[in-house]
């Protein structure tokens, strides 16, 4: 049971919610009824039709009562980086649940992750994928976690008790799974991949923990194999918020706190994506590894990050560097091999060697200028 934040009187959290459903249901119905592969013309009325009915959302309802500010007054976002999601794609959603956690989900394949065969897995309200047990903290913990197998596309404190949905689902149909051989052939083009199967889960326009805001966020992660290798997609749509009250966060920003984390745990090995459980993972939409912003690719059988290279779990860009060691002797650098080079090479006079992550960087000392 947690005491910090969301202590609103419940005729206002009513009344809230309510609003936020009868937004919810437009767009669901929405998605049910179109399918984009269906006709070019249909999708760009879709878009259209789309914008024109969230217009009520908004501009109305920017008052509740006393002056308390309406949260969760949709507001339109560009989901382009998406892939198509909702009870038209047969989807299933989790239970409107504070902390809540899908039942067992058995896949059809099995999928590598880590060099281990998994066929069961959760999906957890709090922003993640779960093998062998459910996660229900809310307060991201730092990785790596021991005896955890997680994939955390946006860990932190959801609460779609108060606005957003959790939709997920296997597919095998023909539209998706064409449309993601094209999107890893346009992003890796010298590895060739056509998937079998995926698993899509979609973080619908959610509400943090103890929220006095009409802030959400839309995320998604996507499992895929072709029998040889596992893949992993990050798609990042709207991303407004990073901590709920209960972390530490701000009711009235969702930001501060714990914030947080993006990234996978398996036992003892770990990536997170940079700007995790920090300010910065708020613009994780303007972030990538493969040249579109919102997304990030992972190779999870044998773990790699393409377009660039992971070093003691730190990622690397083509031609990034860094220094391992608190006197910066040893300066590494990402090679376009995707392999980390070190040698020795000590700052320049006139720099100093300072903390940058888990690492140190060489800087001008700036008495000196």
């Amino acid at each position: 049971m947690r005491l910090s934040g969301g202590h609103r009187p419940q005729r206002i959290k009513d009344m809230l919610r309510t609003i936020c459903h009868i937004t919810a249901t437009r767009d669901k119905y929405l998605i049910s009824h179109f399918r984009p592969e269906t006709d070019a013309t249909m999708r760009l009325w879709t878009r259209q039709l789309l914008l024109l009915l969230a217009l009520p959302s908004m501009l109305c309802y920017d008052q509740v009562n006393e002056g308390e500010k309406a949260p969760h007054s949709f507001e339109m976002f560009n989901d382009d980086v998406l892939f198509a999601y909702g009870p038209a794609y047969n989807d299933h959603k989790t239970l409107a649940e504070d902390d809540g956690v899908s039942d067992e989900i058995h896949f059809r394949l099995p999928v590598k992750f880590f060099g281990t065969n998994f066929r069961k897995a959760f999906v957890n309200n709090n922003g993640g994928i779960s093998f062998n047990e459910p996660i229900v903290s809310y307060t991201p913990e730092p990785f790596p976690i021991r005896k955890k197998y997680i994939m955390m596309p946006f860990w932190a404190d959801v609460d779609p008790e108060i606005c957003g949905d959790i939709f997920f689902g296997e597919r095998i149909d023909e539209f998706t799974l064409n449309k993601l051989e094209q999107e890893f052939a346009y992003h890796l083009p010298d590895q060739f991949f056509k998937p079998v199967w995926c698993f899509v889960v979609t973080w619908h326009k959610v509400a943090y923990y103890g929220s006095e805001s009409d802030k959400t966020n839309t995320f998604q992660a996507i499992l895929t194999t072709d029998h040889h290798h596992t893949f992993v997609m990050y798609n990042y749509g709207n991303v407004e918020w990073t901590t709920g009250a209960a972390s530490g966060g701000d009711p009235m920003t969702g930001l501060g706190g714990i914030q947080a984390q993006a990234g996978f745990n398996a036992d003892d090995e770990y990536f997170s994506i940079p700007g995790s459980r920090s300010e910065h993972i708020v613009n994780i939409k303007d972030t990538t590894n493969c040249n579109r912003n919102g997304r990030w690719l992972f190779q999870v059988d044998n773990f790699k990050v393409p377009g660039g290279c992971v070093f003691e779990a730190t990622y690397l860009t083509f031609g990034q560097f860094i220094w391992k060691d608190e006197v910066c002797s040893t300066k590494c650098s990402c090679r376009h091999s995707g392999k980390i080079e070190c040698f020795a090479s000590p700052c320049s006079g006139s720099d100093i060697c300072v903390p940058m992550g888990k690492h140190y960087m060489c800087q001008m000392d700036e008495k000196e200028c």
